[in-house]
């Protein structure tokens, strides 16, 4: 036995691969993931998604995809590299201004190297590539399906996603919200001691500020040198924007982010924000401060609920995708202008009400329920729906309609409450079934972040 005085040698923690070979890694997963995978189902799964995309190609070809985004993002790019006033430029047939912050248009730069018919097709592809990221990240973060199944995941949920509104919109419009989602959640998914945690929070929260609120989200669930590297990283940003574009930092910090006008309308049905669906239930125009409240509470209640989830990991499965998905829906109902394609949280969202159908139909008959297949169908059918888009009235008729007639214009607000309202059930239900106390104090968040979370024993019946 050993001497109790003399040292314990602990073997030194393992040196990080050099940078080269952990991108060579990075390249080479989706490689092994397929190999990997089963043979029959992965070939079932391509074929379905070959499909699904050559029949999107031919409806994208018939609906006019005018990717007038993209164009605003070039215009907006090339203001800043022929020192024009960036905030002064208008494009396209509908006078479309600039919205975002100074940074977000120095990103835009390169566009203005390639002609627009190429960029056309060059970020429909990009898009499409980063709905599959988008949806291994979901994976990942949901701990669902079995580890050789999500290569048949990624490629049918890629192939068919195209079909869902919001990721449907981003693609005509050429919006960049697949990458701000990609962004946000590769970094939520890493573990919460990797110093770079927060940095990727950070420079989305640049490109646009909505994502600012996962900073948010981090620091109330405990992590909060994450916090402060997205916050410090969202600094830098606004920091580099000053220095190459100094009067248009000062014009967007001091006049344009105020000026709602710049964005759109808030009534239109295009605007699925909790505030949008305000004003055409009390058929104004601008509900202002009942909307401004309302949006207040929402955001006491979602960010309540999104940090119960993730303290929840020792009796909830699945506690940091709930928290996360709790935390994006909360993000698009309380800012004031959200369009359907801001929804593209939707696929997370997805991924998790699957997982829980999935383990839900895996019990005995005796205890088999169909609370979250119903739920997964119901949301799945909502954001196929384009309901608002076939309920939408001509001009300001929208809002003299019903209150039933009312429903299907904001479609998406409904659904992101009744997320909110069934996660905090779950979690409520979780806890109570364990005998646990309903809420932990600050400091009794588990360690490790969610993979530690996801491999905690579970009892049978919450796998």
């Amino acid at each position: 036995m050993q001497d109790e005085r003399s040292p314990v040698r602990t073997a030194p923690a393992p040196s990080p691969a050099p940078l080269p070979d952990r991108l060579r890694d990075a390249l080479g997963a989706p490689v092994r993931a397929l190999r990997e995978a089963p043979r029959r189902p992965l070939l079932a799964a391509s074929a379905v998604a070959l499909l699904s995309l050559l029949v999107y190609a031919v409806v994208r070809h018939f609906v006019h995809t005018s990717m007038v985004d993209m164009i605003v993002y070039r215009a907006e790019g090339a203001a800043v590299a022929e020192g024009k006033d960036l905030y002064a430029l208008r494009v396209t047939e509908w006078s479309l201004p600039a919205t975002y912050p100074p940074f977000a248009a120095m990103l835009f730069v390169p566009t203005t190297w390639f002609p627009v018919p190429f960029l056309r097709v060059a970020i429909t592809l990009g898009n499409v590539g980063l709905l599959a990221l988008l949806t291994h990240l979901s994976f990942k973060l949901a701990g669902w399906p079995r580890r050789e199944l999500r290569a048949v995941g990624v490629v049918l949920v890629t192939g068919l996603g195209v079909w869902l509104e919001p990721v449907f919109t981003t693609l005509r419009y050429g919006q960049i919200n697949l990458a701000l989602a990609c962004l946000i959640l590769w970094d939520l998914t890493r573990p919460d001691g990797k110093r770079g945690k927060g940095v990727a929070i950070g420079i989305a929260a640049g490109i646009k500020l909505t994502p600012g609120l996962f900073a948010v989200y981090l620091l109330i669930t405990g992590r909060i040198r994450a916090a402060f590297v997205a916050g410090f990283t969202f600094l830098g940003t606004f920091l580099l924007g000053a220095l190459v574009l100094p009067d248009a930092t000062r014009g967007f910090w001091t006049e344009y982010l105020y000026d709602s006008s710049r964005v759109g309308k808030t009534w239109i049905v295009d605007n699925q924000s909790l505030r949008g669906a305000l004003a055409r239930l009390l058929h104004t125009a601008e509900p202002g401060t009942l909307a401004t409240l309302g949006a207040g509470l929402v955001a006491l209640a979602g960010l309540a609920v999104s940090a119960w989830a993730a303290r929840s990991g020792r009796w909830l499965p699945r506690a940091e995708a709930w928290g996360v998905c709790c935390a994006a829906v909360t993000a698009v109902l309380i800012s004031p202008i959200s369009w359907t394609h801001h929804w593209v949280w939707c696929v997370p969202m997805l991924v998790l009400l699957a997982a829980e159908a999935s383990v839900e139909h895996a019990r005995p008959a005796g205890v088999r329920r169909l609370r979250w297949r119903a739920a997964f169908w119901a949301t799945l059918v909502a954001f196929l729906s384009f309901a608002m888009w076939a309920a939408k009235p001509v001009g300001l008729a929208v809002l003299d309609l019903s209150p039933w007639r009312q429903l299907p214009t904001s479609v998406y607000p409904w659904v992101g409450l009744c997320f909110l309202l069934a996660a905090a059930i779950r979690i409520r239900a979780r806890r109570r079934s364990a005998g646990a106390p309903l809420v932990r104090l600050p400091g009794q968040r588990d360690a490790g972040g969610p993979d530690a979370a996801r491999g905690r024993q579970q009892a049978p019946a919450a796998r």
